[in-house]
């Protein structure tokens, strides 16, 4: 029961991290999940008992295998010779330089365990490299570089990892023996990951063969995979495991899978279940390196009777030296690299702060024995744990800060588990073509054709179904607009709604006091609908004032007009006269806000003002909308409703295959896009079929 409770706080601690990191986008959620964890350990007094030997299984093996999934395999393959070299090099470099200051800076520390200690650090984590070296304009080869080798880098410093506790652990190391080690456990691992993947994938074929074609049963033989391979490559065969779940990785996903063309949707499916599975292991890795880190902490500063900034300074003079074995590897492979750029220290110094740390190392410290072979307690373990997860934090951090300095922009840092899988294949400059158009712009341009089509079908009998379904797609396009608006200030498209809704209203008020002039409503619904007309513009004042925000008497407000939607059903039933008269107010005041609307956006000096075209659309369609559902009030939602509203769905979604096709041929997106775009359609088409048979 202890378990359970366990994972289950743990896992609402994760899902707690990431709502923070909407709200705090500067910071990594990576350090959201570390502080909560710190806060855990220190109020809560929340522990950990952990066993060592299934934690490298549970979190190493799945990881990387997701990662080999999702590597661009073109550039692995076009560069492998340099991204190899790079990988295996800078981290023989870094543990063999960096392993022999950190015994001299602690000579409490063993040299076999310093020297593992700087190899589980030499790995950076492959999500937050490549969306950096994207984002920031590194030269091609050097974006090869710090990206490419941070999939095999793992496996290295894990491999260098190994044979330093081995070390530690034996008291002894054979130069020799173990570069034959080396040898035999790349090649066996490597050899052995590439047949068992393509036994599992030739069983899945024979599986397809026999009519056994449930995604489900396929997505879970996906998930086992990792672990499977990992146990009989490590236990059995004892070569390394860590290769072997690589290149499984990398082999898993490739176009000439059977099994993946036959069952196209099993791509989306086994896609989405992995990012569930990898955000939920990276969150709780850096949960337990934050509830961790205050004991170890303590106990590294009682062990060795040193103050405080004693251990941090530790910290610091340790990145700072791998820092700088980082910038002066990178230059030199500008300065010596076939077709190399004109060197740049500033390109090198953003290549070693863009190789920030992540699970690997904080997994790879924590799976270090409590004891010795002997039974005596592992020298400095709480020590190696401290300066590890140190450094990660610090790594983290130091992106934070010193690249938005050293580049000029303002970057949002992303490490396994928060982001969305992109395609395996894509290469950045294939994403970088001169005519090519960003996801956002290629989706408006998908729901504006739909928007376009469902109009063209929209006709006297099917008003409400059609409005709908616009309305539908006048949301994703407004949440597209603000996802692209500049934060800090109010963005123009709301500043536009802002204005418009304030131009509509009051031409509820003016159609309001018309009936009142006209004797067409009593004096009760007039005050009511006055008041809640004006207290409706009160709030978008609050909205304009307040820069983008949404104040709390804005929120309260939503849950008072919840109620009266509720009380309207209600007074429907027993007062049916009564609703009868607020449907007809409801109308009037709807077709009144249409028309001032429309003739102030036909003046003369508001047509040189430039609204947004989007924002003014949207409007209409929602009085429109607001008609039709007057008119449909007393119809439910009827089975020709239901008919109507999937047929024009079909036909929206049949136009937005077209607009893919259309922008792939005209080579505005690349192959990925449209692969990425056309599983969106289909989850959507999924979707709307779904709630058809539960209706």
């Amino acid at each position: 029961m202890v378990v359970v409770e366990t994972v289950l706080i743990l896992v609402a601690l994760v899902i707690l991290s990431n709502i923070i990191s909407h709200y705090v986008v500067a910071i990594p959620v990576s350090l959201i999940q570390a502080g909560l964890g710190v806060i855990a350990a220190l109020v809560w007094h929340f522990e950990l008992d952990m066993a060592t030997d299934w934690f490298m299984l549970l979190f190493i093996a799945p990881m990387l295998f997701n990662d080999g999934q999702h590597f661009p395999k073109r550039e692995l393959w076009a560069l492998r010779g340099p991204i190899v070299g790079n990988a295996i090099f800078l981290v023989f470099l870094t543990t063999v330089v960096g392993g022999w200051f950190i015994h001299w800076l602690i000579p409490g520390l063993p040299l076999a365990a310093s020297l593992a200690l700087a190899a589980i650090m030499s790995p950076t984590d492959p999500i937050a490299v490549q969306s950096l070296a994207a984002r920031i304009h590194l030269p091609s080869r050097i974006l090869h570089l710090v990206s490419g080798e941070s999939l095999i880098n793992d496996a290295s410093g894990l491999i260098g990892f190994k044979y330093g506790i081995a070390a530690a652990l034996t008291g002894t190391f054979a130069f020799g023996r173990a570069v034959g080690d080396f040898i035999y456990i790349g090649i066996v691992g490597a050899l052995a990951g590439a047949i068992l993947m393509a036994i599992i994938n030739g069983l899945r074929g024979w599986l397809l063969q026999q009519g056994i074609n449930d995604v489900i049963l396929h997505t879970v033989l996906n998930l086992v995979t990792p672990f499977v391979i990992y146990l009989v490559v490590d236990e059995m065969l004892h070569a390394s495991g860590v290769i072997a779940v690589v290149v499984a990785g990398l082999l898993s996903n490739t176009r000439g899978n059977r099994y993946l063309l036959a069952l196209p949707e099993l791509r989306i499916v086994s896609a989405r279940t992995w990012d569930i599975v990898v955000y939920v292991l990276n969150g709780i890795i850096f949960l337990i390196l934050g509830i961790e880190l205050p004991v170890a902490m303590s106990a590294a500063i009682t062990a060795r009777s040193v103050h405080t900034g004693r251990a941090l300074f530790d910290v610091v003079a340790v990145y700072v030296v791998v820092l700088v074995l980082r910038v002066l590897w990178t230059y030199g492979y500008m300065w010596v690299g076939k077709n190399s750029v004109q060197p740049s220290w500033r390109t090198a110094w953003i290549s070693g702060v863009s190789g920030v740390r992540g699970a690997i190392t904080v997994v790879g410290v924590l799976a270090v024995p409590l004891t010795l072979g002997d039974g005596t307690p592992f020298p400095e373990r709480n020590l190696m744990l401290f300066v590890a997860a140190g450094y990660v934090v610090l790594s983290l951090i130091a992106a934070v800060v010193l690249l938005p300095l050293l580049t000029n922009e303002h970057l949002t840092l992303q490490l396994r588990g928060s982001r969305i899988s992109a395609d395996p294949d894509v290469t950045p400059e294939a994403e970088a073509a001169p005519r090519r158009i960003s996801l956002p712009q290629a989706q408006r341009f998908l729901y504006q054709t739909a928007v376009r089509r469902v109009e063209s079908e929209r006709r006297e009998d099917n008003q409400k179904p059609a409005l709908d379904l616009i309305s539908e797609y006048q949301h994703q396009l407004r949440r597209l607009e603000l996802a692209e608006a500049d934060e800090g200030e109010l963005p123009s498209i709301v500043r536009d709604e802002l204005m418009l809704r304030v131009v509509g209203l009051q031409g509820e008020l003016g159609a309001l006091q018309d009936l009142q002039a006209a004797g067409t409503i009593d004096a009760t619904q007039y005050a009511k609908n006055e008041r809640a007309l004006r207290h409706r513009l009160a709030e978008l004042e609050l909205l304009r004032d307040a820069a983008g925000g949404v104040p709390l008497r804005v929120r309260l407000s939503k849950w008072h007009r919840w109620w009266q939607v509720l009380w309207a059903r209600i007074l429907r039933r027993r007062q049916p006269a009564r609703y009868a008269a607020q449907l007809a107010t409801e109308k009037a005041l709807a077709k009144g806000g249409l028309k001032h609307l429309s003739a102030f956006l036909k003046q003369p000096e508001q047509r040189k003002r430039g609204y947004n075209r989007q924002v003014i659309y949207t409007l209409i369609v929602q009085y429109r909308n607001r008609i039709a559902s007057v008119k449909a009030i007393n119809e439910l939602k009827s089975t020709r409703y239901e008919h109507e509203i999937a047929r024009l769905r079909a036909v929206a979604l049949a136009a937005e295959r077209a607009a893919i096709h259309e922008l792939l041929e005209q080579g505005y997106i690349s192959t990925s896009m449209a692969q990425q775009l056309n599983q969106s359609v289909n989850y959507t088409e999924s979707a709307a079929a779904m709630s058809a048979v539960e209706a």
